[in-house]
């Protein structure tokens, strides 16, 4: 419906989608019934789903294959804790995340964005 109302330039992203196309997984969204609803953005590896649903670097990977294999753009987000910070680990913390990004990316870049959110500079975190 979103997509509708807004002009062309404007696309609408999911905030989530799950691994696998297929099966019984209740709270979660394939990309097909993202697609379904119009939109082709969907944003993974939000510092939320790191740190509330306990997502690794990996299983996030499996979500931007899997996304783009169907066809979504990908907003992978990527960025350390306050913690990870003060001891220092801010590079190795980020190029962990994007390095377990890669495979899953392949040559498809020109359909991934990257987005850096450090978890200590937004909202309550």
């Amino acid at each position: 419906y979103v997509q509708s109302i807004v002009p062309g330039t404007i696309s609408v992203a999911a905030q989530n989608c799950w691994k696998v196309a297929k099966g019984a997984f209740t709270g979660e969204i394939s990309p097909a019934m993202i697609k379904d609803i119009g939109a082709n953005w969907v944003i993974l590896g939000h510092s939320e789903r790191r740190t509330i649903f306990g997502e690794k670097d990996e299983l996030v990977a499996e979500k931007v294959a899997h996304a783009l294999e169907n066809g979504l753009k990908v907003i992978a987000c990527i960025g350390e804790t306050l913690e990870e910070r003060e001891a220092g680990k801010t590079e190795e913390v980020v190029f962990r995340q994007t390095k377990a990004l890669l495979p899953a990316i392949g040559i498809n870049w020109a359909n991934v964005v990257l987005a850096y959110e450090p978890v200590w500079a937004i909202g309550t975190g």
